[in-house]
């Protein structure tokens, strides 16, 4: 199976929704970045399952244990590597899967290609679950980049037809951030966070589920981060978000809305800014990347991610 990602930072994910633990190894990261052990298990404890009636049922602590790589806080150079114990399994629940595959899950495919000698517990190594050690990497990765002053925002946009304000795709804004981290939904407005839910209630009470739109920002990124053709920033986000099994979808800047726009409308002029002297666009359709390269202006992106397929119906 292939679970790694990156050519200079090399991620690996491994382990399955029941195996004893699933994890990461983290390689290419240098040496002295600063691990807050705290702040990583407080992004990690946004998506723990079993926290919310709007989230699966099972309950797990995912707790991140560093097991190398980190010291006295710091990284050492060495490979960064950290487990996440699996406590809440019953593997039983599972072994009608391998005559009776579950519509919307990767159940029959799996069989196919690796001879029904897979694992079918709880989705085996194709299960959300291993979006858990994905975040630790991403969580590490957070922390490097803050320490560098670049800040990634990101929040629900919207939930079936109901939408969130959006981000300001100009400037980076600390009261969208906070208001994010405070809401019962990470949401900007909390009359939307309250309606998303009420919208994944209903759903959840009619025996269904109902998909969504993340959007994320970059906001300090400096112009050219990345490459033309094959490995541009589009290509290694668009990667790594399609690492997470439910999402379907991902676009850029104005994304599938160029579509109908003329290129007066969708180009971003430069200007150069009175303050710094440097030069700046006065809009950003492009999402801040032109050529697969940055062009200074906050990297905008949005996924879409489908209803979950374990409905009761």
């Amino acid at each position: 199976m292939s679970s790694t990602f990156g050519n200079v930072l090399h991620l690996s994910i491994f382990g399955q929704s029941h195996s004893p633990a699933i994890g990461c190894s983290l390689d290419g990261i240098p040496a002295g970045i600063a691990i807050d052990q705290e702040q990583l298990q407080a992004f990690l404890n946004r998506r723990a399952p079993g926290r919310d009636e709007t989230a699966t049922k099972r309950r797990e602590a995912d707790a991140a244990h560093i097991i190398a790589g980190v010291v006295d806080g710091h990284t050492t150079g060495a490979p960064v590597a950290a487990i996440i114990e699996n406590t809440n399994t019953r593997s039983k629940d599972y072994s009608e899967l391998r005559r009776k595959p579950r519509p919307g899950h990767a159940d029959f495919p799996a069989r196919v290609k690796y001879h029904n000698m897979h694992d079918v517990a709880g989705g085996g190594h194709f299960s959300g679950r291993l979006t858990a050690p994905l975040c630790i990497a991403g969580g590490i990765a957070l922390q490097a980049l803050e320490a560098r002053g670049i800040q990634v925002m990101a929040h629900v946009a919207q939930i079936g037809g109901i939408s969130d304000l959006p981000m300001d795709d100009m400037v980076y804004r600390e009261a969208d951030r906070k208001a994010i981290l405070t809401n019962d939904l990470p949401c900007i407005d909390t009359a939307a966070a309250g309606r998303m839910r009420e919208e994944i209630l209903a759903a959840r009470d009619e025996l269904d589920s109902i998909g969504g739109i993340v959007e994320c920002g970059i906001y300090g990124l400096p112009a050219g981060i990345g490459d033309p053709m094959f490995d541009g920033i589009e290509n290694r986000i668009a990667r790594i978000a399609f690492g997470i099994p439910a999402v379907k979808g991902v676009e850029f800047g104005m994304g599938f809305a160029v579509a109908a726009m003329r290129g007066s409308e969708n180009n971003d002029p430069y200007r150069v800014d009175a303050e710094t002297g440097e030069i700046a666009v006065e809009s950003n359709n492009a999402g801040g990347i032109l050529g697969g390269i940055s062009t200074g202006a906050p990297v905008m992106w949005r996924m879409a991610v489908k209803p979950t397929p374990s409905i009761g119906r």
